[in-house]
């Protein structure tokens, strides 16, 4: 499922740490695109990053009450919409 991306639109990876936004779409296998589901990651969800480790490390992202620990190579393919003003 995906929902019309506007031009606030990029990836999950790119959001700042303490900004949140909205989930648009997930490009990911099969496999674990069902397991984000079942951890709350759907489109229309809203998802906030916590932190960022650092070199390039995993995010830390709350959906809901579910912090969830992403790898940045998934976290690129989650498009969100979120306001950065």
């Amino acid at each position: 499922m995906q929902i019309e991306a506007s031009v606030d639109a990029m990836n999950l990876a790119q959001l700042p740490a303490g900004q949140s936004a909205r989930i648009l779409a997930l490009d990911l296998e099969e496999g674990l695109c069902a397991r984000m589901h079942a951890l709350g990651l759907t489109p229309g969800q809203s998802v906030q990053v916590i932190r960022r480790a650092r070199f390039n490390g995993p995010l830390q992202v709350r959906a809901g009450t579910t912090d969830i620990i992403l790898r940045v190579v998934d976290a690129g393919a989650i498009m969100v919409e979120g306001d950065l003003r």
